[in-house]
């Protein structure tokens, strides 16, 4: 009998800091539904990275940015409830646009990097590895 391979979804998930404050969203649709994440979602096939960073940013909260640097990469097999799921997971410099929600998100909005509420999926460890707390 041969098993069929199953292979990781692709996500990214963008970190937009200005000044004190840290943009996120809260989710429209579960998993987490309600709960606040930061912005992100699925790359494209055939779609750079940074582009679909940029992207899913953009499309959930108004927000235009561009990509920093390369913060880090988040591959446990349990942090999405939907499979596994690697995130791609970069630094941000907002240059445009208006925050408001999007997409995927019932909500968009800069909350004080003091004040975080939780976060859904692994997103207080990436806030905590980026803000080193």
């Amino acid at each position: 009998m041969t098993q069929e391979k199953t292979f990781p979804a692709l996500a990214v998930d963008g970190v937009v800091i200005k000044e004190n404050e840290i943009l996120l969203v809260r989710r429209k649709n579960e998993p987490y539904k309600g709960k606040f994440a930061l912005p992100g979602g699925f790359v494209e096939y055939g779609e750079k990275t940074e582009d679909a960073v940029t992207r899913e940013v953009f499309e959930e909260t108004g927000c235009r940015t561009r990509v920093k640097k390369l913060l880090g990469v988040y591959s446990d097999p349990t942090r999405d409830p939907r499979g596994h799921t690697v995130s791609i997971v970069y630094l941000l410099e907002p240059v445009g646009g208006e925050v408001k929600a999007g997409s995927d998100a019932s909500d968009a909005t800069f909350v004080n990097i003091g004040d975080l509420p939780p976060l859904a999926f692994d997103h207080g460890k990436i806030v905590s590895d980026v803000l080193g707390f």
